[in-house]
């Protein structure tokens, strides 16, 4: 795979589109960093969305895969890359050379969407928006170790590090926890343990006491010891650390080639966050106003078959996954159309006429405002708490599903709103991912680290938690341990370098200390 990012400048048909589309999307309010277009062939393209967007990123041969991923899935007709934005200043995006003329238009005003979310969503505003120099300057400094440590060393260490990528703190951007501690602050492996009196006290005649056991001698050994007892008995972290990543590069024994490497992990980790948490916000207000631009100004007659039929295919629904395309898109035209016909507040809460809240309308005329106001607040989490109603669930036969272990078939679980909206949230929380913490690294006195599950009905893939606390040990370079909930008992999952152990027990594990 060649990632290069040495791509065709826009042809002069497509540089008035683009003034076009930029004109038209500013008359509507929008805004956004200035925006470069380069054109690049599908292999090109393939190319640069394995690397997430950035050609110039660090090697690493899981960017192969997914490079093989796409071609193959590309070639055989089972998908397609329509666009590519990256959140910069300024902003980068890419459009196939193969595509429509029509589609081009489209994706143009596809992507002004996007790049005002990404300068205006207050969950982007902690992200680096010089990315594309910081990742050229990541992708430099691992070379420069692959060159000095070796390919095979500096891979597998990465590896190790992606393994714990996504055991960050989302929210840490706009939340300081706890002040940081320093690295020596809990007592070396191995440290032997003195028990005993505070001080040791000689036997000696009356009259030689003071000799033989000076106060002095005395109050400093007893002051000792009790630094030492306060010492052991102390916790660390003082309280539940949810950012692991941070928690093991700060604390680990790891050398300053591999705590670069990982702070350069955790960086991409943070950047890239913003980008699962409003993953339907993003999506659906770009299509809104893609749709609205196309719609009203864009299309031209010839444009029509060839933009409905690809907006249908972008649309359209499944039995088995959620589009966050559509859902985003039907919200923020459902939160436009109810905030110009006034509602929302108390009056409309507490009507159940049903006839009287269908027509009712105040021409209240708020609702471009509003929907303006939820882009700028909101993240994927608190906009489908917020604004999916009853309403909204039976218009759009919106519903949730399992997989039936008897049948063998994912089938509908439930209609039901209360249970449609908690199993979205469900899975929107903490972006699908599990909650760790970091509970104490000092484990049993013996610098061993222990974590915390956050259980919340759903067990973890134990084959994931195994490798996982395997990759920790290699970084910890001490025994790790796990507590989770699997057939709904306390367990602790260990792994001490050689094997992996487990340990059930009726206690419930809680987060926090007493």
């Amino acid at each position: 795979m060649i990632a290069t990012h040495r791509f065709r400048p826009l042809p002069p048909d497509l540089i008035a589109v683009q003034q076009q589309m930029e004109g038209h999307a500013r008359d509507y309010g929008l805004d956004f960093f200035p925006t470069i277009f380069e054109m690049v062939d599908a292999d090109q393209l393939n190319a640069v969305a394995a690397y997430g967007g950035f050609p110039t990123r660090y090697p690493h041969w899981r960017f192969g895969m997914e490079y093989e991923q796409l071609s193959k899935s590309y070639e055989y007709g089972l998908q397609k890359i329509y666009e590519l934005v990256i959140n910069n200043d300024p902003c980068y995006a890419y459009l196939m050379a193969s595509n429509e003329f029509t589609d081009h238009k489209l994706v143009m005003a596809h992507v002004y969407g996007h790049c005002d979310f990404f300068k205006n969503n207050q969950w982007f505003s902690q992200t680096n928006r010089h990315m594309i120099d910081e990742m050229a300057n990541h992708g430099n400094r691992i070379r420069r170790y692959m060159d000095r440590y070796g390919v095979d060393e500096v891979e597998q260490f990465i590896d190790v590090c992606l393994s714990i990528e996504d055991l960050i703190d989302i929210h840490s951007p706009f939340v300081k926890r706890f002040d940081e501690e320093p690295r020596d602050t809990f007592a070396e492996a191995g440290e032997d343990e003195e028990e005993g009196s505070p001080a040791t006290r000689y036997r000696s005649k009356g009259y030689m006491d003071p000799f033989v056991n000076p106060p002095e001698v005395l109050a400093a050994e007893a002051e000792r010891h009790v630094e030492r007892q306060t010492r052991k008995e102390r916790r660390f972290p003082s309280e539940p650390v949810r950012d692991v990543t941070w928690f093991v590069l700060n604390h680990a024994p790891l050398k300053a080639w591999q705590r670069d490497v990982l702070t350069i992990i955790r960086d991409e980790a943070y950047y890239f966050a913003p980008q699962a948490q409003t993953k339907i916000m993003n999506e659906g207000w770009a299509t809104y106003w893609h749709s609205t631009i196309m719609t009203r100004h864009g299309i031209e007659p010839a444009d029509l078959v060839c933009y409905a039929d690809h907006c249908s295919g972008t649309l359209a629904g499944s039995q088995t996954r959620l589009n966050p395309y559509k859902l985003g898109l039907e919200l923020f035209r459902n939160i436009e159309e109810r905030w110009n016909r006034g509602q929302y507040g108390e009056a409309w809460e507490q009507c159940d006429d049903m006839r009287r809240k269908h027509e009712w309308d105040t021409g209240a005329g708020r609702g471009r405002e509003k929907i303006f106001e939820v882009r700028r607040i909101h993240n994927d989490l608190t906009f489908i708490d917020e604004f999916l109603t009853l309403e909204f669930c039976r218009e759009h036969k919106l519903f949730s599903f399992g997989f039936n272990q008897e049948s063998g078939y994912y089938e509908i679980e439930s209609r039901q709103f209360a249970q449609v909206k908690e199993r979205l949230l469900f899975n929107l929380t903490n972006v699908g991912r599990p909650i760790i913490h970091v509970v104490d690294a000092n484990h049993r006195n013996r610098g061993e680290l222990f974590l915390q599950h956050q259980y919340n009905g759903v067990e973890l893939k134990t084959t994931y938690a195994a490798d996982t606390l395997v990759n920790l040990f290699r970084l910890w370079s001490r025994p790790v341990h796990l507590a989770t909930v699997l057939d709904e008992k306390t367990t602790i999952l260990s792994y001490d370098g050689s094997a992996h152990s487990s340990q059930t027990t009726d206690e419930p594990f809680q987060v926090g200390f007493e």
